[in-house]
């Protein structure tokens, strides 16, 4: 099945402690079902030292469910996604509020 939510997606968050916020999705892991959004459910991680990075109490995302998130459309606003197949064959995403094209 084709991804309704990709890398690069501005998106908004549905329900939970972020609801209403938005940010940009990073990282989408379709087997779990889940994608991480910059700045959104941050949780704080003990951390031991490495030669590569310091040690500590970092903040970090941590995954939140395809289903808590909705894409934001050119408007502003939360919409579903749907596909297109256009006439040379391609498959596009659209957003089901306006009906614009999502990827060119």
């Amino acid at each position: 099945m084709a991804a309704k939510i990709r890398k690069g997606d501005k998106v908004v968050v549905l329900t939970g402690r972020d609801k209403g916020r938005t940010g940009e999705v990073f990282e989408v892991r379709p087997d779990a079902g889940t994608a991480l959004v910059r700045g959104i459910n941050m949780v704080k991680r003990h951390q031991k030292q490495t030669q590569a990075q310091e040690g500590g109490i970092i903040s970090k995302e941590a995954p939140i469910q395809l289903s808590n998130i909705a894409y934001v459309g050119k408007d502003g606003k939360p919409t579903r996604v749907g596909f297109k197949i256009l006439a040379d064959g391609k498959k596009v995403r659209i957003a089901k509020s306006s009906g614009a094209e999502i990827d060119g």
